[in-house]
């Protein structure tokens, strides 16, 4: 009779089952613990676990010492914190942990303004107070950090003009709460920020009433040729919080908004858009400013600043004036229309080696996008009589997408963007069986959710 060739899991060697073990997610790692009290033993293994916390809690190391707790511990305490949460936490956590170094570098005042993360009490209690539920990315970011207090210059970023200046501190859960509309046209959303001279806010829909997606954001803006005043237009700025926050933080610390004044600039620039002749080079970036903005009637306002600098390596007889400036527009109607005049913006800047201009002007249009393009014109210091033109990039200026709200009746809109909700969380509460009891913190697990103003035309 042949001898029998079956192996018991007992039989074979720890260290190729732990490495099978290290490619499962810690809910596969809890469902093995289940199979036999061999991988029960197994599946608590520290470095397993190690990894884990590191994947979905972003803890170190040095964290780990710090807390006294083996990594299996660690991880059981985070998850019955904020399990919740884990589909969102670490892309959250990384976002504001990312906006926090570059801050602490370039605009150390605003790290003090930053509030401690609230609690799993006190959102709730916003929750029962406004009687809508808060969508799990922002309770996510609000555990992190409860916005910001209520100081200039706001976290959510600047811009300033001649005549106007506008920065959003990012709300608290609780002062958005004091914010949060029942009016009509504005039903059901909450404040996401706020600039204290424009009385600006960004607003997020909690439930999709009146034409509006539910979680998506926007810049609110009456409609001023309806007879109804609950007309609202919207300038769409993501299609839920965690889109719209850590889109936001990449262009902060990805160095596409400038730092003016130790203030974020929210200037978009466009890496195609510097045109370089000889030895000089211009470069431009945008931003489109909705509180001067309307929808109905057709009026978008844009800001733009351009940077002008001679190379480092230029001769010094090349040292020029600007004279004059000349702009072709080209509206998204196909209308065109050409200005030109002396200087930039009253000035009439002289360029030497390695000097850099920056200057910003602004423009108005009544289509939703348009582009510019054009050319200064120089002399050279050492002979008035050497003039030259240097081009300036085409760029264009192309407002947010918006939709007209119009309650009671069907809404329009121009280019909406595509919702992408994300699954609410619901506990199924379904305990785990077997002998495990050392997961016992981690019993109820969902598992489907874990998967988951006026301005001078073109000064």
């Amino acid at each position: 009779m042949a001898a029998s060739m079956d192996i018991q899991m007992d039989q074979l060697p720890s260290d190729p089952l732990l490495h099978i073990l290290s490619f499962l997610s810690f809910r596969d790692l809890i469902n093995c613990s289940f199979v036999s009290r061999r991988l029960n033993d197994l599946s608590k293994h520290n470095p397993l676990w190690k990894s884990l916390c590191s994947k979905h809690w972003l803890l170190t190391e040095k964290e780990r010492l710090q807390s006294g707790e083996s990594w299996f511990s660690l991880f059981k305490q985070y998850y019955k914190d904020l399990g919740r949460y884990i589909q969102y936490y670490p892309v959250l956590k990384k976002a504001w942990e990312q906006l926090k170094s570059f801050l602490q570098q370039r605009c150390p005042r605003m790290i003090a303004s930053l509030k401690e993360g609230a609690t799993e009490v006190e959102l709730n209690d916003i929750e029962a107070q406004i009687g809508c539920r808060l969508p799990e990315d922002y309770r996510c970011s609000y555990r992190i950090h409860n916005g910001q207090k209520l100081v200039i210059p706001g976290l959510m970023g600047s811009m300033s003009l001649s005549n106007h200046y506008r920065s959003e501190v990012l709300l608290d859960v609780e002062t958005a709460a004091g914010g949060f509309q029942q009016r009509k046209g504005m039903r059901r959303c909450l404040p996401l920020t706020f600039c204290f001279h424009t009385g600006l806010s960004q607003y997020m829909a909690l439930e999709p009433a009146e034409g509006r997606r539910m979680f998506e954001s926007f810049y609110p803006c009456p409609d001023q040729t309806s007879q109804d005043p609950s007309s609202v237009d919207m300038f769409i700025t993501g299609s839920c919080f965690l889109e719209w926050f850590t889109t936001y933080v990449h262009n902060v610390v990805s160095g596409e908004f400038p730092i003016i004044r130790d203030q974020i600039f929210r200037y978009v620039h466009d890496k195609s858009c510097v045109a370089t002749t000889g030895d000089i080079t211009v470069s431009v970036s945008t931003c489109f400013l909705p509180e001067l903005s309307s929808a109905h009637p057709p009026h978008f306002f844009f800001t733009y600043r351009i940077r002008i600098e001679m190379s480092s390596s230029a001769l010094p007889e090349a040292a020029c004036q600007l004279d004059s400036r000349y702009w072709k527009i080209t509206t998204s109607d196909g209308n065109v229309e050409e200005v030109q005049g002396p200087g930039v913006v009253g000035e009439f800047p002289v360029m030497t080696p390695g000097k850099v201009h920056e200057y910003a002007s602004c423009t108005t249009f009544s289509t939703p996008s348009e582009y510019m393009e054009g050319h200064y014109t120089f002399h050279r210091l050492a002979n008035k009589e050497e003039v030259f033109q240097v081009a300036i990039p085409r760029f264009h200026m192309v407002c947010p997408p918006f939709r007209q709200v119009v309650p009671s009746k069907a809404s329009t809109s121009f280019t909406p963007r595509i919702d992408n909700r994300h699954d609410d969380y619901d506990d199924d509460s379904g305990d785990f069986c077997g002998d495990g009891d050392d997961f016992g913190d981690l019993r109820g697990i969902n598992m489907a959710a874990l998967e988951g103003a006026w301005c001078p035309r073109h000064i």
